[in-house]
């Protein structure tokens, strides 16, 4: 990079990491983490550190995207999303929780969307035997708790933010995709969002177009008992999860339907044929979460050191 780019850059870095509006909004996000992390170790969940790499991550519709490395004679990728390994975790824990980075190369045409970063944290957790209308309630409260403790902890930053922030009524509505989808057809997400006044959960996704890991409902072949929450104002999604598969079979029926090497996961099916619990987890994405909170236009606004896609960042 020649000299004279390199000052730009760091003129656009060194302005924005002395704003107020930084300053205001990494405040909020650490009441955030706070106040998360306080909520679900009173529901009896453990925190656990995040898996930075590993030889299994999450394929996320191309297992063929990735970081991958050879290191001491293994092969080792740079983590999209630690799936795998929360479940894998609840062998020895019934709850589990950990703020994850995650490393996701997304398309440069992504970076004026306002809420794409390749690199963000997100709070992924995981709950052994538990089914989704459980981790929909579970995630109602977690909301509502943390928007609670904003506003109580953090009434300047929202002020400086003039963000009158609405406390969500609980329980949150149900839509369906296909209800959805037919509707708003293929920019269905951000639609949806702009009409809505409180956060909406949208449930029963097609099997074609999320992951293996997702279970098919046996009441309804070809949908999955899985959900995402959107947010209202035009935000978008807030988080995504549902029940996972766990039985080996199934699994490897799956992963086979997505026509996926297998050898991408040779690790995780092994794990699979030993045993795993039932469960159903979700992962809320960090700066998501604090744009919506603040009202902030867009998401390299919500972080320090954003990564935007298509761009050089520090």
């Amino acid at each position: 990079m020649k000299e004279e780019k390199i000052k730009e850059k760091t003129d656009k870095i060194y302005e924005f990491l002395s704003s107020e509006k930084i300053k205001n909004a990494v405040k909020v996000q650490s009441e955030i983490i706070r106040s998360a992390g306080e909520f679900l170790r009173k529901e009896g969940f453990i925190e656990i550190f995040p898996v930075i790499i590993s030889p299994i991550t999450d394929p996320l519709a191309d297992p063929n995207v990735k970081i991958s490395f050879s290191l001491y004679g293994y092969p080792y990728q740079i983590t999209k999303s630690m799936i795998f390994h929360k479940q894998i975790s609840l062998l020895s824990l019934e709850k589990m929780f950990t703020f994850s980075p995650n490393l996701r190369i997304e398309p440069e045409e992504k970076k004026d969307s306002g809420k794409h970063l390749f690199e963000f944290t997100q709070l992924d957790l995981e709950v052994r035997n538990a089914r989704r209308e459980e981790i929909l309630s579970l995630g109602e409260r977690l909301l509502v708790h943390i928007i609670k403790s904003v506003k109580e902890s953090s009434k300047k930053e929202l002020d400086f933010f003039r963000r009158k922030l609405k406390i969500p009524k609980t329980p949150f509505g149900k839509v369906k995709f296909k209800d959805v989808y037919q509707k708003y057809q293929k920019n269905y997400e951000d639609l949806l969002s702009r009409e809505l006044g409180e956060p909406v959960w949208l449930i029963d996704f097609p099997i074609e177009i999320r992951e293996f890991y997702d279970r098919e409902d046996k009441s309804q072949p070809g949908y999955l008992v899985d959900m995402d929450l959107i947010f209202p104002e035009g935000y978008g999604e807030a988080l995504s999860g549902g029940e996972r598969e766990f039985e080996y079979e199934k699994i490897l029926k799956r992963i086979q339907r997505k026509n996926i090497d297998l050898s991408y996961f040779s690790f995780y099916l092994e794990i699979a044929k030993k045993g795993l619990y039932p469960s159903a987890g979700f992962g809320i994405g960090i700066e998501r979460l604090t744009r919506y909170i603040c009202g902030i236009e867009r998401i390299e606004e919500t972080k320090l050191f954003p990564k935007i896609p298509g761009e050089f960042s520090l």
